[in-house]
Protein backbone atom coordinates (compact mmCIF):
# COMPACT_ATOMS: atom_id res chain seq x y z
CA UNK A 1 0.00 0.00 0.00
CA UNK A 2 1.30 3.43 -1.03
CA UNK A 3 1.33 6.03 1.71
CA UNK A 4 0.96 9.76 0.83
CA UNK A 5 1.24 12.61 3.30
CA UNK A 6 -2.04 14.50 3.83
CA UNK A 7 -1.29 17.38 1.39
CA UNK A 8 0.16 15.16 -1.27
CA UNK A 9 -3.10 13.22 -1.45
CA UNK A 10 -4.62 16.26 -3.24
CA UNK A 11 -1.93 16.39 -5.91
CA UNK A 12 -3.43 13.76 -8.22
CA UNK A 13 -7.02 15.15 -8.15
CA UNK A 14 -5.73 18.68 -8.72
CA UNK A 15 -3.68 17.56 -11.72
CA UNK A 16 -6.70 15.79 -13.24
CA UNK A 17 -8.93 18.87 -12.67
CA UNK A 18 -6.37 21.19 -14.30
CA UNK A 19 -6.13 18.93 -17.34
CA UNK A 20 -9.92 18.99 -17.73
CA UNK A 21 -9.99 22.82 -17.58
CA UNK A 22 -7.22 23.14 -20.19
CA UNK A 23 -8.98 20.64 -22.49
CA UNK A 24 -12.30 22.48 -22.14
CA UNK A 25 -10.80 25.93 -22.89
CA UNK A 26 -8.87 24.69 -25.91
CA UNK A 27 -11.82 22.76 -27.35
CA UNK A 28 -14.71 25.21 -26.97
CA UNK A 29 -13.12 28.68 -27.08
CA UNK A 30 -12.89 30.27 -30.54
CA UNK A 31 -10.66 33.19 -29.52
CA UNK A 32 -7.02 32.98 -28.68
CA UNK A 33 -5.47 34.54 -25.59
CA UNK A 34 -4.42 38.14 -26.19
CA UNK A 35 -0.76 38.85 -26.35
CA UNK A 36 0.71 40.65 -23.34
CA UNK A 37 2.00 44.14 -24.16
CA UNK A 38 4.15 45.97 -21.66
CA UNK A 39 3.40 49.42 -23.11
CA UNK A 40 0.68 50.65 -25.44
CA UNK A 41 1.83 51.58 -28.94
CA UNK A 42 2.60 55.29 -29.45
CA UNK A 43 -0.17 57.45 -30.89
CA UNK A 44 0.00 58.46 -34.54
CA UNK A 45 1.79 61.72 -35.25
CA UNK A 46 -1.47 63.60 -35.84
CA UNK A 47 -2.82 62.61 -32.38
CA UNK A 48 -5.35 60.09 -31.21
CA UNK A 49 -8.85 60.52 -32.58
CA UNK A 50 -11.78 58.69 -31.09
CA UNK A 51 -14.41 58.03 -33.77
CA UNK A 52 -17.67 59.77 -32.94
CA UNK A 53 -19.59 56.62 -33.75
CA UNK A 54 -17.65 54.70 -31.07
CA UNK A 55 -19.14 56.84 -28.31
CA UNK A 56 -22.16 55.10 -26.78
CA UNK A 57 -25.53 56.89 -27.18
CA UNK A 58 -26.07 57.06 -23.43
CA UNK A 59 -22.98 59.25 -23.06
CA UNK A 60 -24.78 62.12 -24.75
CA UNK A 61 -27.84 62.33 -26.99
CA UNK A 62 -26.25 62.14 -30.43
CA UNK A 63 -28.73 63.12 -33.12
CA UNK A 64 -26.66 62.28 -36.16
CA UNK A 65 -23.35 60.59 -35.49
CA UNK A 66 -22.21 61.03 -39.07
CA UNK A 67 -22.59 64.82 -38.78
CA UNK A 68 -20.67 65.09 -35.47
CA UNK A 69 -23.26 67.45 -33.98
CA UNK A 70 -25.64 67.66 -31.05
CA UNK A 71 -29.17 68.98 -31.49
CA UNK A 72 -30.84 70.89 -28.62
CA UNK A 73 -33.45 69.15 -26.54
CA UNK A 74 -36.95 69.90 -27.82
CA UNK A 75 -38.00 70.59 -24.23
CA UNK A 76 -35.99 73.79 -24.18
CA UNK A 77 -35.60 74.95 -27.76
CA UNK A 78 -38.93 74.30 -29.49
CA UNK A 79 -42.45 75.57 -29.00
CA UNK A 80 -45.49 73.50 -29.80
CA UNK A 81 -48.47 75.35 -31.24
CA UNK A 82 -51.76 74.44 -32.83
CA UNK A 83 -52.09 75.18 -36.52
CA UNK A 84 -55.27 76.37 -38.26
CA UNK A 85 -56.31 72.83 -39.15
CA UNK A 86 -56.03 71.71 -35.52
CA UNK A 87 -52.83 69.69 -35.87
CA UNK A 88 -49.89 70.18 -33.51
CA UNK A 89 -46.78 71.48 -35.22
CA UNK A 90 -43.26 72.33 -34.11
CA UNK A 91 -41.90 75.83 -34.45
CA UNK A 92 -38.40 75.15 -35.72
CA UNK A 93 -36.94 78.63 -35.29
CA UNK A 94 -36.86 79.00 -31.50
CA UNK A 95 -35.49 82.31 -30.22
CA UNK A 96 -33.97 82.76 -26.75
CA UNK A 97 -35.90 86.01 -26.32
CA UNK A 98 -39.14 83.99 -26.28
CA UNK A 99 -38.07 81.83 -23.34
CA UNK A 100 -39.72 83.17 -20.13
CA UNK A 101 -36.97 81.91 -17.82
CA UNK A 102 -34.48 84.18 -19.61
CA UNK A 103 -36.48 87.43 -19.33
CA UNK A 104 -34.23 88.76 -16.57
CA UNK A 105 -31.31 88.83 -19.04
CA UNK A 106 -32.94 91.33 -21.42
CA UNK A 107 -33.78 93.94 -18.77
CA UNK A 108 -31.58 97.04 -19.00
CA UNK A 109 -31.95 99.48 -16.07
CA UNK A 110 -28.64 101.25 -16.79
CA UNK A 111 -28.23 103.90 -19.49
CA UNK A 112 -25.17 103.61 -21.73
CA UNK A 113 -22.55 106.36 -22.10
CA UNK A 114 -23.50 108.35 -25.22
CA UNK A 115 -19.88 108.53 -26.42
CA UNK A 116 -18.27 105.23 -25.46
CA UNK A 117 -21.46 103.09 -25.38
CA UNK A 118 -20.29 101.53 -22.09
CA UNK A 119 -22.46 100.92 -19.05
CA UNK A 120 -21.05 101.04 -15.53
CA UNK A 121 -21.88 98.79 -12.61
CA UNK A 122 -21.36 99.84 -8.96
CA UNK A 123 -18.35 97.61 -8.23
CA UNK A 124 -14.86 99.14 -8.29
CA UNK A 125 -11.52 97.61 -9.26
CA UNK A 126 -9.26 97.27 -6.22
CA UNK A 127 -5.61 96.34 -5.98
CA UNK A 128 -3.91 93.03 -5.22
CA UNK A 129 -0.51 92.78 -3.55
CA UNK A 130 1.74 89.72 -3.31
CA UNK A 131 3.60 91.21 -0.34
CA UNK A 132 2.43 89.33 2.77
CA UNK A 133 2.35 90.71 6.31
CA UNK A 134 5.85 90.62 7.80
CA UNK A 135 7.60 89.69 4.52
CA UNK A 136 10.83 87.73 4.77
CA UNK A 137 12.61 89.95 2.22
CA UNK A 138 11.89 93.05 0.12
CA UNK A 139 9.69 92.42 -2.91
CA UNK A 140 10.28 94.42 -6.09
CA UNK A 141 8.90 92.07 -8.72
CA UNK A 142 5.95 93.23 -10.83
CA UNK A 143 2.86 90.97 -10.89
CA UNK A 144 0.07 91.02 -13.45
CA UNK A 145 -2.94 89.16 -14.92
CA UNK A 146 -4.28 87.50 -11.74
CA UNK A 147 -6.54 84.47 -11.92
CA UNK A 148 -8.53 83.84 -8.75
CA UNK A 149 -10.71 81.18 -7.12
CA UNK A 150 -12.38 81.26 -3.73
CA UNK A 151 -11.43 78.61 -1.19
CA UNK A 152 -13.95 76.49 0.77
CA UNK A 153 -15.61 78.16 3.75
CA UNK A 154 -13.59 76.11 6.27
CA UNK A 155 -10.24 77.31 4.84
CA UNK A 156 -8.03 79.60 6.89
CA UNK A 157 -7.82 82.06 3.98
CA UNK A 158 -10.40 83.22 1.46
CA UNK A 159 -8.85 83.07 -2.01
CA UNK A 160 -6.20 81.40 -4.12
CA UNK A 161 -4.41 83.73 -6.56
CA UNK A 162 -2.10 82.82 -9.43
CA UNK A 163 -0.26 85.76 -11.04
CA UNK A 164 2.24 86.18 -13.82
CA UNK A 165 5.53 88.01 -13.22
CA UNK A 166 6.85 90.66 -15.57
CA UNK A 167 10.24 89.29 -16.70
CA UNK A 168 13.14 90.87 -18.56
CA UNK A 169 13.28 88.16 -21.24
CA UNK A 170 10.98 85.74 -23.04
CA UNK A 171 10.84 83.26 -20.18
CA UNK A 172 7.62 83.01 -18.19
CA UNK A 173 7.22 82.89 -14.41
CA UNK A 174 4.07 82.42 -12.36
CA UNK A 175 3.45 82.39 -8.60
CA UNK A 176 0.60 81.37 -6.32
CA UNK A 177 -0.54 82.43 -2.87
CA UNK A 178 -3.52 82.22 -0.56
CA UNK A 179 -5.00 85.68 0.02
CA UNK A 180 -7.59 87.65 1.99
CA UNK A 181 -9.58 90.83 1.38
CA UNK A 182 -9.55 93.70 3.87
CA UNK A 183 -12.30 96.32 4.01
CA UNK A 184 -12.45 100.08 4.39
CA UNK A 185 -15.46 101.79 5.96
CA UNK A 186 -18.19 100.70 8.39
CA UNK A 187 -17.93 97.18 9.79
CA UNK A 188 -21.50 96.42 8.70
CA UNK A 189 -20.37 96.74 5.08
CA UNK A 190 -17.73 94.05 5.51
CA UNK A 191 -18.15 90.61 3.97
CA UNK A 192 -17.95 87.47 6.17
CA UNK A 193 -14.61 87.11 7.97
CA UNK A 194 -13.11 90.19 6.35
CA UNK A 195 -10.83 92.23 8.57
CA UNK A 196 -10.43 96.01 8.56
CA UNK A 197 -7.47 97.23 6.53
CA UNK A 198 -4.40 98.09 8.58
CA UNK A 199 -2.15 101.06 7.85
CA UNK A 200 0.30 98.63 6.26
CA UNK A 201 -2.51 97.23 4.04
CA UNK A 202 -3.51 100.72 2.87
CA UNK A 203 0.11 101.61 2.17
CA UNK A 204 0.34 98.70 -0.29
CA UNK A 205 -3.24 98.57 -1.60
CA UNK A 206 -4.33 102.21 -1.62
CA UNK A 207 -7.25 103.90 0.14
CA UNK A 208 -9.88 101.43 -1.15
CA UNK A 209 -8.15 98.41 0.37
CA UNK A 210 -8.01 95.18 -1.59
CA UNK A 211 -6.60 91.65 -1.63
CA UNK A 212 -3.31 90.65 0.00
CA UNK A 213 -1.34 87.43 0.05
CA UNK A 214 -1.35 85.78 3.49
CA UNK A 215 2.12 84.27 2.98
CA UNK A 216 5.05 84.52 0.58
CA UNK A 217 4.00 83.46 -2.95
CA UNK A 218 5.39 80.16 -4.18
CA UNK A 219 6.70 79.61 -7.70
CA UNK A 220 4.64 77.25 -9.84
CA UNK A 221 7.04 74.72 -11.28
CA UNK A 222 5.19 73.04 -14.13
CA UNK A 223 7.35 70.59 -16.10
CA UNK A 224 8.38 71.65 -19.60
CA UNK A 225 6.44 70.21 -22.52
CA UNK A 226 7.66 69.09 -25.96
CA UNK A 227 7.45 71.51 -28.88
CA UNK A 228 6.98 69.06 -31.72
CA UNK A 229 5.13 71.20 -34.29
CA UNK A 230 6.82 74.65 -34.26
CA UNK A 231 7.99 75.34 -37.79
CA UNK A 232 8.73 78.37 -39.96
CA UNK A 233 7.97 81.67 -38.24
CA UNK A 234 6.99 79.72 -35.12
CA UNK A 235 10.41 78.07 -34.81
CA UNK A 236 11.56 80.49 -32.10
CA UNK A 237 8.68 79.44 -29.83
CA UNK A 238 10.54 76.22 -29.09
CA UNK A 239 12.97 78.16 -26.90
CA UNK A 240 10.41 80.06 -24.78
CA UNK A 241 10.59 78.45 -21.32
CA UNK A 242 7.72 78.46 -18.86
CA UNK A 243 3.95 78.46 -19.38
CA UNK A 244 1.68 81.36 -20.35
CA UNK A 245 -1.79 82.61 -19.44
CA UNK A 246 -2.72 80.36 -16.50
CA UNK A 247 -6.41 80.10 -15.67
CA UNK A 248 -7.56 78.51 -12.41
CA UNK A 249 -11.13 77.38 -11.74
CA UNK A 250 -13.22 74.75 -9.97
CA UNK A 251 -14.54 71.79 -11.94
CA UNK A 252 -18.12 70.62 -11.49
CA UNK A 253 -16.79 67.82 -9.27
CA UNK A 254 -14.90 70.19 -6.97
CA UNK A 255 -11.41 69.78 -8.48
CA UNK A 256 -9.18 72.90 -8.34
CA UNK A 257 -7.83 72.96 -11.90
CA UNK A 258 -5.31 75.08 -13.79
CA UNK A 259 -5.22 75.41 -17.58
CA UNK A 260 -1.96 76.70 -19.06
CA UNK A 261 -0.74 77.63 -22.53
CA UNK A 262 2.60 76.10 -23.49
CA UNK A 263 4.40 74.06 -26.16
CA UNK A 264 2.38 71.26 -27.70
CA UNK A 265 2.74 67.74 -29.08
CA UNK A 266 0.09 68.36 -31.74
CA UNK A 267 0.60 71.99 -32.75
CA UNK A 268 3.12 74.67 -31.75
CA UNK A 269 1.38 76.01 -28.62
CA UNK A 270 -1.54 74.23 -27.00
CA UNK A 271 -3.53 74.02 -23.78
CA UNK A 272 -2.69 71.71 -20.88
CA UNK A 273 -4.56 70.91 -17.67
CA UNK A 274 -3.33 70.08 -14.17
CA UNK A 275 -4.95 69.62 -10.76
CA UNK A 276 -3.58 72.31 -8.42
CA UNK A 277 -3.31 69.76 -5.62
CA UNK A 278 -0.37 68.27 -7.51
CA UNK A 279 1.44 71.62 -7.27
CA UNK A 280 0.23 72.73 -3.83
CA UNK A 281 -0.20 69.73 -1.45
CA UNK A 282 -1.91 71.79 1.30
CA UNK A 283 -4.91 71.97 -1.04
CA UNK A 284 -5.29 68.20 -0.80
CA UNK A 285 -5.41 68.37 3.00
CA UNK A 286 -7.90 71.25 2.80
CA UNK A 287 -10.32 69.48 0.46
CA UNK A 288 -10.15 66.32 2.58
CA UNK A 289 -11.14 68.17 5.77
CA UNK A 290 -14.73 69.27 5.10
CA UNK A 291 -16.53 69.60 8.47
CA UNK A 292 -19.77 68.29 6.94
CA UNK A 293 -18.48 65.60 4.57
CA UNK A 294 -15.04 64.26 5.60
CA UNK A 295 -13.44 62.40 2.71
CA UNK A 296 -10.24 62.11 0.71
CA UNK A 297 -11.44 64.94 -1.52
CA UNK A 298 -12.55 64.73 -5.15
CA UNK A 299 -10.72 62.25 -7.36
CA UNK A 300 -8.08 63.80 -9.61
CA UNK A 301 -8.93 63.81 -13.30
CA UNK A 302 -5.65 65.61 -14.10
CA UNK A 303 -3.11 64.43 -11.52
CA UNK A 304 -0.30 65.12 -14.00
CA UNK A 305 0.04 67.68 -16.77
CA UNK A 306 -2.36 66.60 -19.54
CA UNK A 307 -2.65 68.12 -22.99
CA UNK A 308 -6.14 68.91 -24.26
CA UNK A 309 -6.73 68.02 -27.89
CA UNK A 310 -8.80 69.33 -30.75
CA UNK A 311 -10.17 67.06 -33.46
CA UNK A 312 -9.89 66.53 -36.31
CA UNK A 313 -6.23 67.65 -36.58
CA UNK A 314 -7.03 69.85 -39.59
CA UNK A 315 -8.93 72.22 -37.27
CA UNK A 316 -5.93 72.99 -35.05
CA UNK A 317 -4.24 76.38 -35.16
CA UNK A 318 -0.49 76.89 -34.72
CA UNK A 319 -1.15 78.84 -31.51
CA UNK A 320 -4.16 77.70 -29.48
CA UNK A 321 -5.28 79.77 -26.49
CA UNK A 322 -8.20 81.00 -24.39
CA UNK A 323 -10.22 77.80 -24.36
CA UNK A 324 -12.66 77.29 -21.50
CA UNK A 325 -14.73 74.42 -20.13
CA UNK A 326 -18.39 73.77 -19.43
CA UNK A 327 -19.22 71.54 -16.46
CA UNK A 328 -22.94 70.66 -16.69
CA UNK A 329 -24.69 69.09 -13.68
CA UNK A 330 -24.51 65.64 -15.28
CA UNK A 331 -20.78 65.40 -14.48
CA UNK A 332 -19.26 65.54 -17.97
CA UNK A 333 -16.80 68.14 -19.26
CA UNK A 334 -16.83 70.02 -22.55
CA UNK A 335 -14.24 72.35 -24.11
CA UNK A 336 -15.40 75.51 -25.86
CA UNK A 337 -12.74 76.37 -28.45
CA UNK A 338 -14.05 79.23 -30.59
CA UNK A 339 -16.80 81.80 -30.90
CA UNK A 340 -18.60 82.24 -34.19
CA UNK A 341 -16.78 84.73 -36.37
CA UNK A 342 -19.08 87.39 -37.87
CA UNK A 343 -16.53 88.29 -40.54
CA UNK A 344 -16.14 84.73 -41.76
CA UNK A 345 -12.34 85.00 -41.66
CA UNK A 346 -12.11 81.52 -40.15
CA UNK A 347 -13.68 78.37 -41.50
CA UNK A 348 -13.98 76.95 -38.00
CA UNK A 349 -16.73 79.19 -36.63
CA UNK A 350 -18.10 78.27 -33.22
CA UNK A 351 -16.72 74.94 -31.99
CA UNK A 352 -16.91 72.86 -28.83
CA UNK A 353 -16.29 69.20 -28.02
CA UNK A 354 -16.79 66.66 -25.25
CA UNK A 355 -13.81 65.53 -23.20
CA UNK A 356 -13.51 61.75 -23.31
CA UNK A 357 -10.60 61.33 -20.87
CA UNK A 358 -6.84 61.93 -20.83
CA UNK A 359 -7.36 65.15 -22.78
CA UNK A 360 -8.90 63.44 -25.82
CA UNK A 361 -12.06 64.87 -27.33
CA UNK A 362 -14.81 64.30 -29.84
CA UNK A 363 -15.06 66.29 -33.02
CA UNK A 364 -17.08 69.54 -33.10
CA UNK A 365 -20.55 69.14 -31.58
CA UNK A 366 -21.97 72.58 -32.36
CA UNK A 367 -25.59 72.61 -33.51
CA UNK A 368 -25.34 73.19 -37.30
CA UNK A 369 -28.65 75.09 -37.28
CA UNK A 370 -27.51 77.64 -34.71
CA UNK A 371 -27.50 81.17 -36.15
CA UNK A 372 -24.46 83.41 -35.48
CA UNK A 373 -24.79 85.68 -32.44
CA UNK A 374 -21.79 88.01 -32.80
CA UNK A 375 -22.41 90.99 -35.06
CA UNK A 376 -20.07 92.71 -37.48
CA UNK A 377 -20.89 96.42 -37.27
CA UNK A 378 -17.89 97.72 -39.21
CA UNK A 379 -19.89 98.69 -42.30
CA UNK A 380 -22.37 100.87 -40.40
CA UNK A 381 -20.11 102.24 -37.63
CA UNK A 382 -19.32 105.96 -37.89
CA UNK A 383 -17.13 106.30 -34.77
CA UNK A 384 -13.54 105.41 -35.74
CA UNK A 385 -12.79 104.42 -32.13
CA UNK A 386 -15.30 101.58 -32.45
CA UNK A 387 -13.84 100.09 -35.63
CA UNK A 388 -11.35 97.26 -35.99
CA UNK A 389 -12.41 95.16 -33.00
CA UNK A 390 -12.04 91.37 -32.91
CA UNK A 391 -13.76 88.94 -30.55
CA UNK A 392 -11.80 86.72 -28.17
CA UNK A 393 -12.70 84.29 -25.41
CA UNK A 394 -11.28 85.49 -22.10
CA UNK A 395 -12.29 83.68 -18.90
CA UNK A 396 -13.52 80.39 -17.54
CA UNK A 397 -17.28 79.82 -17.35
CA UNK A 398 -19.59 79.67 -14.32
CA UNK A 399 -23.01 78.05 -13.99
CA UNK A 400 -25.76 80.47 -12.96
CA UNK A 401 -29.35 79.97 -11.80
CA UNK A 402 -31.48 82.90 -13.00
CA UNK A 403 -33.22 83.62 -9.69
CA UNK A 404 -32.06 84.78 -6.28
CA UNK A 405 -30.74 82.49 -3.57
CA UNK A 406 -32.76 84.33 -0.94
CA UNK A 407 -36.00 83.54 -2.80
CA UNK A 408 -37.54 80.40 -1.19
CA UNK A 409 -39.22 79.58 -4.52
CA UNK A 410 -35.93 79.63 -6.42
CA UNK A 411 -34.85 76.16 -7.53
CA UNK A 412 -32.39 75.23 -10.27
CA UNK A 413 -34.10 73.80 -13.35
CA UNK A 414 -32.82 73.11 -16.86
CA UNK A 415 -34.87 76.07 -18.10
CA UNK A 416 -33.50 78.68 -15.65
CA UNK A 417 -29.85 77.56 -15.53
CA UNK A 418 -27.16 78.93 -17.86
CA UNK A 419 -23.40 79.26 -18.23
CA UNK A 420 -21.78 82.68 -18.51
CA UNK A 421 -18.25 83.92 -19.20
CA UNK A 422 -16.39 87.06 -20.21
CA UNK A 423 -15.47 87.58 -23.83
CA UNK A 424 -13.41 90.54 -25.04
CA UNK A 425 -13.63 92.71 -28.08
CA UNK A 426 -10.04 93.74 -28.63
CA UNK A 427 -9.23 97.05 -30.33
CA UNK A 428 -5.70 97.91 -31.51
CA UNK A 429 -3.97 101.29 -31.65
CA UNK A 430 -2.13 102.66 -34.68
CA UNK A 431 0.88 100.44 -33.84
CA UNK A 432 -1.44 97.39 -33.79
CA UNK A 433 -0.84 97.06 -30.02
CA UNK A 434 -3.79 96.71 -27.62
CA UNK A 435 -5.74 99.93 -27.18
CA UNK A 436 -8.53 98.46 -25.08
CA UNK A 437 -10.29 95.20 -24.29
CA UNK A 438 -14.04 95.71 -24.12
CA UNK A 439 -15.63 93.43 -21.53
CA UNK A 440 -18.79 91.61 -22.62
CA UNK A 441 -20.66 88.81 -20.89
CA UNK A 442 -21.98 85.94 -22.96
CA UNK A 443 -24.58 83.41 -21.81
CA UNK A 444 -25.07 79.83 -23.04
CA UNK A 445 -27.64 77.18 -22.21
CA UNK A 446 -26.50 74.81 -19.47
CA UNK A 447 -26.93 71.56 -21.41
CA UNK A 448 -25.45 70.33 -24.68
CA UNK A 449 -25.14 71.79 -27.27
CA UNK A 450 -24.80 74.91 -25.08
CA UNK A 451 -26.66 77.22 -27.44
CA UNK A 452 -25.62 80.88 -27.42
CA UNK A 453 -28.44 82.75 -25.69
CA UNK A 454 -27.27 86.34 -25.28
CA UNK A 455 -24.40 88.82 -25.13
CA UNK A 456 -23.97 92.21 -23.45
CA UNK A 457 -25.56 94.96 -25.54
CA UNK A 458 -22.93 97.37 -24.22
CA UNK A 459 -19.35 96.90 -22.99
CA UNK A 460 -19.17 96.71 -19.18
CA UNK A 461 -17.00 99.03 -17.09
CA UNK A 462 -16.50 98.90 -13.35
CA UNK A 463 -17.31 102.12 -11.49
CA UNK A 464 -13.74 103.47 -11.62
CA UNK A 465 -12.61 102.14 -15.04
CA UNK A 466 -12.14 104.15 -18.23
CA UNK A 467 -11.96 103.20 -21.92
CA UNK A 468 -9.07 104.29 -24.13
CA UNK A 469 -10.03 105.84 -27.45
CA UNK A 470 -12.12 108.70 -26.04
CA UNK A 471 -11.32 111.77 -23.95
CA UNK A 472 -11.52 111.80 -20.19
CA UNK A 473 -14.64 113.96 -20.17
CA UNK A 474 -16.32 111.66 -22.70
CA UNK A 475 -15.50 108.66 -20.51
CA UNK A 476 -17.16 110.25 -17.49
CA UNK A 477 -20.15 111.67 -19.35
CA UNK A 478 -22.32 109.15 -17.48
CA UNK A 479 -21.31 110.73 -14.13
CA UNK A 480 -23.64 113.73 -13.51
CA UNK A 481 -21.27 115.28 -10.97
CA UNK A 482 -18.34 115.14 -13.33
CA UNK A 483 -20.44 116.50 -16.22
CA UNK A 484 -21.45 119.53 -14.11
CA UNK A 485 -17.84 120.19 -13.06
CA UNK A 486 -16.54 119.93 -16.63
CA UNK A 487 -19.29 122.22 -17.96
CA UNK A 488 -18.50 124.84 -15.31
CA UNK A 489 -14.76 124.75 -15.94
CA UNK A 490 -15.18 124.98 -19.72
CA UNK A 491 -17.13 128.22 -19.28
CA UNK A 492 -15.02 129.88 -16.64
CA UNK A 493 -11.49 128.60 -17.24
CA UNK A 494 -9.16 128.26 -20.19
CA UNK A 495 -8.47 124.62 -19.38
CA UNK A 496 -7.94 121.39 -21.30
CA UNK A 497 -8.93 117.78 -20.75
CA UNK A 498 -10.01 116.59 -18.26
CA UNK A 499 -11.21 120.14 -17.40
CA UNK A 500 -10.63 119.61 -13.70
CA UNK A 501 -12.77 116.46 -13.67
CA UNK A 502 -11.90 112.80 -13.47
CA UNK A 503 -9.04 111.49 -15.60
CA UNK A 504 -8.06 108.15 -17.10
CA UNK A 505 -7.91 105.26 -14.63
CA UNK A 506 -5.73 102.91 -16.73
CA UNK A 507 -4.75 102.56 -20.37
CA UNK A 508 -6.49 99.18 -20.65
CA UNK A 509 -7.73 96.37 -18.44
CA UNK A 510 -8.13 92.69 -19.23
CA UNK A 511 -10.44 90.25 -17.42
CA UNK A 512 -8.56 87.03 -16.70
CA UNK A 513 -10.95 84.96 -14.57
CA UNK A 514 -14.32 84.88 -12.83
CA UNK A 515 -15.22 82.95 -9.66
CA UNK A 516 -18.01 83.03 -7.15
CA UNK A 517 -16.94 84.97 -4.08
CA UNK A 518 -15.82 83.37 -0.85
CA UNK A 519 -18.39 81.94 1.61
CA UNK A 520 -21.57 83.12 -0.09
CA UNK A 521 -23.64 81.14 2.42
CA UNK A 522 -20.88 79.73 4.60
CA UNK A 523 -21.89 76.16 3.77
CA UNK A 524 -20.80 75.46 0.16
CA UNK A 525 -19.02 72.20 -0.51
CA UNK A 526 -16.32 72.05 -3.18
CA UNK A 527 -18.74 70.56 -5.71
CA UNK A 528 -20.80 73.77 -5.48
CA UNK A 529 -17.97 76.26 -6.01
CA UNK A 530 -18.60 76.83 -9.73
CA UNK A 531 -22.35 77.57 -9.64
CA UNK A 532 -24.52 80.17 -7.97
CA UNK A 533 -27.50 82.53 -8.13
CA UNK A 534 -28.20 86.07 -9.34
CA UNK A 535 -27.67 87.61 -5.89
CA UNK A 536 -24.35 85.83 -5.34
CA UNK A 537 -21.19 87.88 -5.77
CA UNK A 538 -18.61 87.14 -8.44
CA UNK A 539 -14.90 88.00 -8.16
CA UNK A 540 -13.23 89.10 -11.40
CA UNK A 541 -9.45 88.84 -11.75
CA UNK A 542 -8.30 91.86 -13.77
CA UNK A 543 -4.96 92.59 -15.43
CA UNK A 544 -4.01 96.26 -15.67
CA UNK A 545 -1.83 97.57 -18.52
CA UNK A 546 0.18 94.30 -18.68
CA UNK A 547 2.02 95.50 -15.57
CA UNK A 548 -0.46 95.41 -12.73
CA UNK A 549 -3.33 93.48 -11.21
CA UNK A 550 -6.63 94.06 -9.50
CA UNK A 551 -9.99 92.51 -8.79
CA UNK A 552 -13.64 93.53 -8.64
CA UNK A 553 -16.51 91.96 -6.75
CA UNK A 554 -19.97 92.35 -8.27
CA UNK A 555 -23.41 90.76 -8.13
CA UNK A 556 -23.85 88.10 -10.78
CA UNK A 557 -27.17 89.70 -11.75
CA UNK A 558 -25.43 93.01 -12.51
CA UNK A 559 -23.01 91.25 -14.85
CA UNK A 560 -25.62 89.49 -16.98
CA UNK A 561 -28.16 92.31 -17.23
CA UNK A 562 -28.85 94.26 -20.41
CA UNK A 563 -28.07 91.45 -22.84
CA UNK A 564 -28.96 91.29 -26.52
CA UNK A 565 -30.69 88.00 -27.31
CA UNK A 566 -29.00 85.72 -29.82
CA UNK A 567 -31.16 84.81 -32.85
CA UNK A 568 -31.42 81.13 -31.87
CA UNK A 569 -31.62 78.38 -34.44
CA UNK A 570 -33.49 77.69 -37.63
CA UNK A 571 -34.03 74.65 -39.83
CA UNK A 572 -34.64 74.65 -43.55
CA UNK A 573 -38.30 74.54 -44.35
CA UNK A 574 -39.37 75.38 -40.80
CA UNK A 575 -42.14 77.81 -39.96
CA UNK A 576 -40.48 81.02 -38.80
CA UNK A 577 -43.77 82.52 -37.65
Amino acid sequence: MIYLPPLRRLLLPATIFLAIVVFYRSSFSTTSLPSFILHPPPPPSEGIRVPFTDVQPEVFPAFDAAAHHLIPSTNFYYDLYESSNGSISTWSSQKPIDQPALNILWQCPVQANRYTNHIRIPAIVRNITQIPPEPLKPENRVFWNPTIISLPYWAENQYLVVSRIVTAGNHQENVMCEANVCYVGPAEDAKPREKPCTEDDLKLLGPAGGMRCASTPIALNVPPTPAEQCYGKYGSYVDVPGFHDPRIFWSGKGEPLMMVNTQSRYTCFGLWMLDLRSLHPPLQDLLASSPQHPSLGPLKSYSSLTELTRNPPSTRANIEKNWFLFFPPTGESYIHYDLSNPRNTSARGRTFAKLLGNGFTTANLTDPSELPCLLDTEATETDEAKKGGTWHQATNSLRLVLCERKDPQCRPTPENTVFFAVIHRKFPNYLRLPLRYERHFMVWSASPPFSMLGISQHPILMANETASGWTESNNWDDDPGNVALVSHNKLHRNSTEPYGGKGYWAYFTYTVSIAFAWARTGMEEVGEMNWGFLDDEVVLGIGIDDKGQGFARARAGDLVQCLRACPGRAEAGGDDR
